[in-house]
């Protein structure tokens, strides 16, 4: 018997939420809607630049952020990741333990913790600055192997594997995962890091994986197909379970030679960010649990329509009662 349902790796950047006008985007040489990677330096002076705006803070990051929606369902989860020794780690170890994630979380000496700085303009776009920082020294001896050993599903976003240190550390979880019949789930995380990567993503698929996410740019840019059905084929070759994620229209998941179409739930989106994160979150609950994989589709359905509805990447409420009534 498992102790865990999911162990996830990931990216351990704290969310600041921040609504601008579009001057400011401007101001500091962002283009709209995008993200853009910034070094230490530049983030500091970011940071000091926006000391009069009102900011939400938030723990965050793709797999992260999976794993406290899989929390809020009531499954036990435990997130491996790196931060800094200063205070943004400590609110981001105490706010992730708070709604019910396990934290695993090394402290690096030097590193300040990551953050992504979310600029949300009155037409609800968002534009995003990421340092990464700490996030991207995260090594083989972080790693919990027995946690691993001990979780039903290893998760990994797709970040992870494009970094060479990144990618030894997650196919050194990938190999204990292998050894002890725990299941490898790996989301595929943004095309262009897909495009960079194709053919070392395809050998580790291939090589590890038993459940594959993909929105429909990702899974246009892994197989070069236009259709999402034929996207979903090509990628079912290499996995277990395979799912496209299909935006309003719902999502496409295959299972032993048969296609499920997930429909979505309609409502009035606020903001997406994070629906895709949440959806992986019900679907893995579902798959943890033994839950038939078209509900566990429907329970990931119903719990992206939940995080669009509100402005930030996670719920932060017990949905342990609610999810029982998605059949």
């Amino acid at each position: 018997m498992k102790k865990y349902d999911i162990f996830g790796i990931g990216s351990a950047l704290m969310d600041f939420l921040i609504e601008v006008e579009d001057n400011v985007l401007v101001e500091m040489d962002m283009k709209k809607g995008e993200m853009h990677l910034i070094d230490e330096e530049k983030s500091k002076k970011m940071l000091e630049k926006l000391k009069d705006y009102k900011v939400r803070t938030a723990p965050g990051g793709s797999s992260a952020n999976t794993l406290a929606g899989v929390a809020s369902f009531g499954g036990s989860v435990v997130f491996c990741g790196k931060i800094g020794n200063d205070k943004y780690g400590e609110i981001y170890e105490q706010k992730s333990n708070e709604c019910g994630v396990c934290t695993r979380l090394k402290k690096h000496a030097e590193k300040m913790t990551g953050h992504a700085i979310s600029f949300i303009t009155p037409d609800s776009e968002r534009t995003f600055a990421t340092h990464l920082g700490a996030a991207i020294h995260l090594k083989e001896e972080d790693i919990f192997d027995d946690d691993v050993a001990q979780s039903r599903i290893l998760h990994i976003e797709g970040y992870q594997l494009e970094d060479p240190e990144l990618r030894k550390t997650s196919l050194h979880a990938m190999n204990i995962a292998r050894k002890n019949k725990t299941m490898i789930s790996i989301d595929l995380s943004d095309p262009g890091l897909v495009k960079r990567n194709l053919e070392d993503l395809k050998k580790i698929i291939r090589e590890n994986a038993d459940i594959v996410f993909a929105n429909e740019s990702e899974a246009k840019a892994f197989t070069g197909k236009d259709s999402e059905m034929e996207s979903l084929s090509e990628i079912a070759k290499l996995c277990k379970i395979a799912i496209v994620k299909t935006g309003k229209d719902g999502s496409l998941i295959r299972k032993e030679g048969k296609t499920y179409k997930i429909p979505a739930f309609k409502v009035d989106a606020v903001d997406t960010t994070g629906a895709g994160d949440m959806y992986a979150a019900g679907v893995l609950f579902g798959i943890a649990k033994d839950i038939p994989i078209e509900r566990a589709g429907r329970i990931g359905s119903w719990a992206a329509s939940k995080v669009v509805s509100q402005i930030g990447a996670r719920l932060n409420i017990c949905l342990k009662d609610e999810v029982k009534k998605i059949k």
